[in-house]
Order: C-alpha cells, then sequence, then structure tokens
C-alpha cells in the first residue's frame, strides 16, 4: 500500500513588524517532498487555516535558493500547491503514515496552539505513525499532548533550529519565544550539532527531527527509512 505523508506549513507572512516579511522555507518543504515523491509517496499539504501559504524572501535568494526549491519556483502546478492547502477540518489523520511540520520563523507564530495541528498530530502518533519537523517546524510539537495527558515531546530526544543559530542569523531579537529553551522546559533531550548550519537530524523511534533548512532531506530519507 503506498504511504501517505502530511505536510505542515504555515499561513504567516510576517514577524511581529508586519514591515518585516517571513513565510515558509521553501527548501525544507521541497527537499522532503521531492525525496517521498521519488518513493511513489502520496502527499498532502496542511496548514492551520488553509489555503495560501506565504514563503520567506531570505530563502529564494542565492546561495539559499537550491536546485530543489528553484525547480518548485519555476513549476506553476507545484507552487499552486501553496495557494490551496487543505485546512485542518479537510483532514482524517486516519489516512496518514506520517506528519512533517515544516519551519521558516512565520510557524513560530501560528504553529504551536493550532489545537487542530495537535489533534491530527496526537492521531497519526497514536495509531503507530510518524511525527517529523525540521528547523522551526519543531514549534509545531511544543504543545501536542497525547491521550494520556502527557506532552508528546516529554522524554524524547530532538533537535531543531538552535539558538545559536538564531542569534548567528541576526533574528534573534525578533524571536517571540526562544523554541530550544521552551523545548528544554517541557522536557525534551534537545541536541544540536557541534557546528550551526550543517545538517542535523536526530530520530527517537518514530519522533524525527531536523536541526536547520539543511537538514530536510536527511529528515526525509530517515522517514522514509523508517516507513
Amino acid at each position: 500500500m503506498t504511504k501517505r505523508i502530511l505536510h505542515v506549513v504555515s499561513n504567516v507572512s510576517h514577524y511581529t513588524d508586519p514591515r518585516q516579511p517571513t513565510g515558509l522555507w521553501l527548501s525544507e518543504l521541497t527537499h522532503a517532498y521531492d525525496s517521498f515523491a521519488e518513493r511513489g509517496f502520496t502527499q498532502r499539504i496542511v496548514s492551520p487555516r488553509g489555503g495560501h501559504s506565504p514563503l520567506e524572501p531570505r530563502a529564494l535568494k542565492w546561495p539559499l535558493l537550491d536546485a530543489s526549491a528553484r525547480a518548485w519556483l519555476n513549476d506553476p502546478e507545484r507552487i499552486a500547491l501553496l495557494s490551496t492547502t487543505a485546512s485542518p477540518d479537510q483532514i482524517d489523520p486516519a489516512e496518514f503514515d506520517a506528519i512533517y511540520f515544516t519551519g521558516g520563523h512565520a510557524v513560530m507564530w501560528d504553529f504551536p496552539d493550532s489545537v487542530e495541528l495537535q489533534a491530527i498530530t496526537r492521531s497519526i502518533w497514536e495509531r503507530g505513525g510518524i511525527v517529523s519537523a525540521v528547523c522551526h517546524g519543531y514549534c509545531g510539537l511544543l504543545n501536542t499532548k497525547l491521550s494520556d495527558g502527557n506532552l508528546l515531546v516529554a522524554g524524547k530526544r530532538l533537535t531543531g533550529f538552535s539558538w545559536t543559530e538564531e542569534v548567528l542569523a541576526g533574528v534573534a531579537k525578533k524571536m517571540p519565544y526562544n523554541a530550544e529553551a521552551d523545548m528544554k522546559r517541557r522536557g525534551a533531550r534537545y541536541e544540536k550539532a557541534l557546528l550551526p548550519f550543517v545538517s542535523y537530524t536526530v530520530s527517537d523511534g518514530r519522533l524525527v527531527t531536523g536541526q536547520n533548512p539543511w537538514s530536510a532531506k536527511a529528515t526525509a530519507e530517515m522517514v522514509a527509512a523508517l516507513l
């Protein structure tokens, strides 16, 4: 039977200051989507509100715009997928074997408190599916509780965009919270690479996470291997 993957993207288009744009870090979606497509997996994209998912402008400039993301930008059918994302109420979690939370700073605003996304994640996890995230995507797991009331991330090894990387990227002062610190406060066993901005992935059973945009392909391949 064909495996089914649910990608999660943001609807947010700016930081707290509306004059400062942000959005989906495109390559974090495209590397995973392309990897799953090569394996014949069925894929769908959902966002907290459904509809349009804005793109992070910084990710669309050289040298951050790589071949995978560029191919999406030049393919009207693929880029249209980001204008017509599903809303959570259109998703039946029972149809999916894995959920993959993409990043970009935008997700820090609309992922953590989406009870609808939390319900989908909980259902996939408790049915034996895989929960995965890359970069800031792990913000979507901050508040997800299981049916027993425990946080999904409690006691789990994971990674995600580090506070060191926020500082080095020059955006720490724009952050609404410190995601790394908040994960640790929730009992997650946070890990990161010795060097910033290099590919790093962590697998703790059915929880698979990647640290930054350069970890997207490796994260997807780890998910595929588990499937």
